[in-house]
């Protein structure tokens, strides 16, 4: 596992320990972590505090996305793929789908190389977190 999906891991296990939901992401541009976040919906009473839109918000305003890869611990949402695709990102990292399958077929549609690594420390999180508090899970993307 590459540096990257293991800083959006820690910010996964850093929502969790705020007690909100282990999902994380960070932003890469150059080789470097530009922009880093975990789900703060729960902490921050916003709906639309999804890790992703929290790394973009803490990125700040970078100019321009060319270039850069959007790493996440589980497959993004459409809320969060659709600012992929509004700011251009052309390549996102995901460390699993098994738990949530997103919108991993919107973003290839809009040119999006989208990378699934079926990685089990984050399928693991989400169950656990799933199986513990599936009143916040289907609170937001749930079934």
């Amino acid at each position: 596992m590459d540096e990257f999906m293991q800083a959006a891991i820690s910010e996964a296990k850093q929502g969790r320990e705020e007690g909100g939901i282990p999902i994380g992401s960070v932003l890469i541009k150059d080789g470097k972590i530009i922009g880093k976040g975990h789900n703060k919906r729960v902490q921050d009473g916003d709906p639309v505090t999804h890790a992703e839109i929290d790394c973009l918000r803490n990125a700040g305003r970078i100019g321009n996305y060319k270039g850069t890869t959007l790493y996440s611990t589980l497959m993004p949402c459409y809320l969060c793929a659709g600012a992929v695709v509004q700011f251009g990102i052309k390549k996102v990292i995901a460390g699993e789908s098994k738990t949530f399958p997103g919108a991993k077929d919107f973003m290839i549609s809009h040119g999006v190389e989208v990378v699934d690594l079926n990685l089990d420390e984050c399928e693991n999180m989400m169950s656990e977190f799933i199986t513990e508090k599936p009143e916040l899970w289907n609170e937001d993307i749930g079934n």
